[in-house]
């Protein structure tokens, strides 16, 4: 890691000096050809100011600080499920509130260079990073938040205790007397230099132990896909067609739940007299399906704005580590049947 001393010491003048001529301050009395040869040889030295967002916000002027947002999915995979699109609108409002605070956003695939990412003073990160997809946006001691993803400890964190919403949803279609309960999900994945690496969606573990614990667990009830209206349709479609029809599913996301009702519209299935139906987000499209989702309700925006204030305070100081675990809530509707029935 190079140092302001570092600095002095192969452009032969103080490292008073280089952190003046770094910091641009233009009352340093200093020839023109000092002030480049220090440019120079921090730059062939790859220096940058590690420990620039420590000093207070009020020293600084308006525009000084440059964030980062670096969103792990493509504009596709955000137009077809708006659960990230959600909290990146939530990053960019809380942003507009503070005019110290240049944001820029980068998708992860567009990332070209770990030097590309040297510029910011801190980052926030949608979406989940492997740890050594981690290390090179970190490079050292940056300033950075991760939305819906807890890398480890050293980080600070904004996430939904998916797995427990999910247990909670799960114990709503149960106490409404439904045993048969199918899953019908996405693909969770870590982001890593050279490509993707599937993990275990917390939805689908939470489902699993649940059914377990009840001994109903039929791997047969289980269909994944991508997190999609498409493949909610075409997974619900794959479902009535394999037969030994669950009376209940459980639906990693509301476009996937939009997308299984068409499928079962199709199928002359009524939603929740044949099947029952319980989603997860509750984006505003939940309540006015032609059935209107129960859907557990994952305040998303919150979440971006919570990243940057978790970013202003470090900024400002704070040097412990922090998460932040938005609750969730279950938004119960019609789909979910009301009433007590044989499964």
């Amino acid at each position: 890691m190079t140092t302001i001393k570092d600095i002095a010491e192969n452009a032969n003048v103080s490292a008073s000096a280089v952190s003046r001529i770094l910091n641009n301050d233009q009352s340093l009395s200093v020839k023109a050809e000092t002030r480049q040869r220090v440019y120079e040889v921090a730059e062939k030295l790859n220096y940058r100011p590690l420990r620039k967002g420590y000093k207070k916000i009020s020293s600084f002027s308006s525009g000084t600080f440059e964030v980062g947002i670096i969103l792990c999915q493509t504009l596709k995979e955000e137009m077809n499920d708006i659960y990230f699109l959600s909290i990146r609108q939530g990053i960019e409002k809380e942003c507009q509130n503070h005019n110290f605070i240049k944001p820029q956003i980068i998708r992860w695939k567009d990332i070209s260079s770990k030097q590309q990412l040297n510029k910011y003073d801190g980052l926030i990160v949608v979406g989940g990073l492997t740890t050594k997809a981690l290390k090179y946006v970190n490079g050292e001691e940056k300033h950075i938040v991760h939305i819906n993803h807890e890398p480890n400890m050293n980080y600070d964190s904004v996430v939904t205790d998916f797995y427990n919403a999910t247990y909670h949803a799960l114990s709503h279609l149960e106490s409404n007397g439904y045993t048969q309960i199918g899953y019908i999900g996405g693909s969770e994945n870590k982001h890593d230099i050279n490509g993707k690496v599937e993990i275990r969606d917390k939805r689908f573990i939470a489902y699993k132990d649940f059914m377990e614990k009840y001994n109903i667990f039929n791997e047969e009830h289980c269909y994944i896909g991508e997190f999609s209206m498409t493949d909610g349709y075409r997974l619900m479609q794959k479902s009535i067609t394999n037969g030994n029809f669950p009376k209940a599913f459980f639906i990693a996301s509301d476009p996937m739940a939009i997308g299984a009702m068409r499928a079962l519209r199709e199928a002359n299935l009524k939603v929740p007299e044949d099947v029952a139906l319980v989603s997860f987000n509750d984006v505003d499209l939940a309540k006015f399906a032609s059935t209107p989702l129960t859907s557990v309700k994952v305040y998303t925006e919150e979440m971006g704005r919570e990243a940057v204030k978790l970013l202003i305070d470090r900024f400002n100081g704070r040097v412990i580590p922090l998460q932040i675990v938005v609750p969730a809530t279950l938004s119960v509707r019609a789909s979910c049947g009301r009433k007590k029935v044989k499964a």
